[in-house]
């Protein structure tokens, strides 16, 4: 019998629907529920395309004699984190400070007249293994702890929360000056820089500020050149890229790049996408950066839009070998092993995948291959021929004649679909904003650089889908269902979102200058018309997720955190960046857009709300420096749209262009630096030397 997830919107709470434990979703009842009944709250919260909690729902949660005991004993309430942030942030907080380590599946348990944490853990078994006891055991434990420790509990209770809600408030300021900004450049390309002796992660928030830092002339025992330059050809050559069929997968579970955890998000792509278009404006043009950007899009196209125009957020790791498989094995649909590259390729396509890739008869992942190249250049037309031949595999045809491939939205999909290839990994179809936003991001950056139309259009549909139907009653919302949007938006939805709004809003000049022209122009926003939506966004914004009095965003609006136990101001980088890293930057972008300077006092009061852990931790925060950076180095260039859209596939990080088309005779660009602007330019020699000069100046922040 189905229980209370089964007409849950979210693919995660519904793949607990069959479990025998009566699960509840986290609502006003189920949490009155528990306090009326005195019974403990057991949370977990995980997410579709995660490994752990996806063995967990088939072992622990499937179990008879857990959920005997958990249904009459707790009240299990399942949250996917994609769809509440907010709640995951507070209860992985307590979980870190609890046993300090955290992940997911995130397992809480409760006490159900305040909802305060007191026992926490990620993975459960069913029997005590790897190191970790029974799930059994641990729900026996927990309900005698909580019967007959009550002094006990009250006093851990009492330090959780008062933890919980010192850590909400960022600690005092200091000052912002340039060497701060200098140290936390420093610190964080020592981030990048370090040898990995565990999984490699992408860390784009860090590699992002090292690579504006790599502008500076600083000192520094690090290269911080070398060190983005490495971490864009470990994307792009390793395994952790889909060398097949285009797109990235969450993260490699060795130092060497080589297999990776095989989950695809659509987080990922997004800010890696912009990486390595920024990397190739750099000058660092590597082909491999440009083929993975390629690959990607066409992933994106393929498997990841929505015939509305939106993207989905995530393909799982696992996926079924077989259909009449019992369960999903990790990679797959991915890896190939020796003696299916000798049956599909030639000796000669072969020899020469060996010779550009890391392929060996033992394999490197369970006797398998995933492909790892050895070196960045141009692939050769035989070693593309090939791995074309492995897409046509996979996918049942070859990659220049499929231009979609439905998803297959839940195992059942998966299992009892007729694939011409391989049993795809279940997609979670669900709309993010925050997340499409990085990709709008990514694919707007990719078309300033290479003028690829596809990768603008593909942007601005989504942009467009976005600002068509995530306002219900005049707000704005995180979510959407097959058309249905839900659940409000969080701080970093409405701040990915304006950087989206505004990146589409510079590209656009080069694209209105190269394409709308054309005889068959796409039906698309102006560009003025992207810099009003993204003023209009950031009203929102500062009316219900502003802080009056501290400075910076809240993680949850005002109307919608009454059951959290503390509001946060979250500051530190994650997978994504921070909200108020995003948020704070976006602020002096719109202040030179606009001459409105109460965004930049806004600017200047966030930095500061946040100064003393920048000057304390910076090592946590890379966004907010990349904020400071803009705040310090902000630059305006006014221009003629032929010398913008040359200007826009050069990396100038903290600049801002703006059309002027009634520039005095001879005049081809004024360069505005903060506040004051510089003499005008009568040539492009010399505005440039003021653009390079704007965005190195030394300044400080009283």
């Amino acid at each position: 019998m189905s229980n209370r997830l089964a007409h849950s919107q979210s693919l995660y709470l519904r793949k607990h629907a069959e479990n025998p434990i009566d699960w509840w979703p986290w609502c006003d009842e189920a949490l009155e529920t528990a306090k009326v009944a005195n019974k403990p709250i057991f949370l977990s919260i995980g997410y579709s395309s995660c490994h752990w909690c996806t063995v967990m729902e088939g072992e622990a949660f499937s179990n008879s004699a857990i959920a005997e005991y958990m249904n009459a004993n707790f009240l299990p309430i399942k949250v996917d984190r994609e769809e509440r942030p907010d709640i995951d942030s507070i209860y992985m907080q307590a979980l870190q400070m609890m046993t300090g380590q955290g992940g997911w599946p995130l397992n809480v348990f409760l006490t159900p007249d305040d909802r305060v944490p007191f026992y926490g853990g990620t993975y459960f078994p069913v029997t005590p293994r790897y190191g970790r006891p029974g799930f059994l055991q641990v729900l026996q434990a927990v309900r005698r702890f909580y019967d007959l420790e009550k002094t006990k509990l009250q006093t851990f209770k009492e330090e959780i929360l008062t933890n919980l809600q010192q850590a909400s408030v960022p600690p005092g300021t200091e000052p912002l000056s340039e060497d701060l900004l200098e140290r936390g450049i420093e610190t964080n390309t020592g981030v990048v820089s370090a040898g990995n002796y565990g999984p490699s992660f992408p860390m784009m928030p860090y590699a992002e500020l090292v690579l504006r830092g790599s502008r500076f002339k600083f000192e520094s025992k690090y290269d911080s050149f070398q060190a983005v330059r490495l971490r864009g050809l470990d994307l792009a050559k390793g395994g952790i890229y889909d060398h097949v069929a285009g797109g990235f997968h969450r993260y490699t579970v060795d130092a060497t790049w080589t297999v990776p955890h095989f989950e695809k998000m659509l987080y990922d792509n997004g800010q890696i996408v912009e990486y390595l278009a920024n990397l190739w404006s750099a000058g660092i043009t590597e082909p491999a950066f440009k083929r993975a950007i390629a690959g990607t899009v066409q992933w994106l196209k393929r498997e990841m839009t929505s015939p509305q125009g939106f993207f989905y957020a995530a393909q799982d790791a696992d996926s079924f070998s077989e259909p009449n498989a019992a369960e999903p094995e990790e990679g797959a649909f991915y890896v190939w092993s020796y003696g299916e590259l000798e049956q599909l390729l030639t000796p000669e396509e072969l020899t020469e995948l060996k010779e550009q890739f890391t392929i060996t008869a033992e394999g490197n992942f369970e006797g398998t291959n995933v492909l790892q190249r050895r070196h960045s250049e141009e692939l050769s037309d035989t070693v593309e021929a090939a791995l074309a031949k492995l897409f046509a595999v996979r996918y049942g045809s070859k990659p220049d004649v499929l231009d979609t491939f439905p998803p297959a939205r839940n195992n059942q999909e998966a299992k009892g679909n007729n694939w011409q290839g391989r049993i795809p990994a279940v997609t979670d179809t669900k709309m993010i904003v925050a997340w499409n936003s990085l990709m709008i991001s990514g694919l707007a950056r990719s078309y300033s650089v290479f003028h690829q139309p596809e990768y603008w259009q593909l942007a601005a549909d989504a942009a467009q889908f976005i600002l068509n139907s995530q306002w219900v009653q005049g707000r704005f919302h995180r979510l959407n269902y097959d058309g249905q949007p839900s659940v409000l938006a969080q701080s970093e939805d409405y701040a990915l979102f304006i950087k989206a709004l505004l990146d589409l809003h510079q590209a656009s000049w080069s694209f209105s200058k190269m394409h709308l022209e054309s005889s068959n122009p796409p039906s698309n926003l102006q560009p003025s018309d992207w810099l009003e939506k993204a003023i209009r966004v950031q009203e929102e914004f500062d009316e219900f997720l502003w802080s009056v009095e501290l400075g910076g965003y809240y993680n949850a609006a005002s109307d919608g955190s009454g059951e959290l136990l503390v509001r946060e101001r979250s500051y530190a980088d994650n997978a994504t960046p921070s909200a108020n890293g995003i948020a704070i930057a976006n602020l002096v972008r719109l202040a030179l857009l606009t001459e409105d300077l109460q965004y930049l006092d806004q600017a200047e009061q966030a930095l500061q709300a946040f100064s003393r852990v920048m000057n304390q931790s910076p090592q946590v925060c890379p966004s907010l420096f990349t904020a400071l950076d803009w705040y310090c180095h902000c630059t305006l260039i006014r221009s003629s749209d032929d010398f913008l859209t040359s200007l826009s596939n050069h990396y100038w990080p903290t600049s801002i262009w703006q059309l002027e088309t009634q520039l005095p005779q001879d005049v081809v660009g004024l360069v505005c630096q903060g506040l004051s602007c510089k003499e005008p330019a009568y040539t492009i020699e010399q505005l440039l030397e003021q653009l390079q000069q704007s965005q190195t100046r030394a300044s400080e922040v009283d």
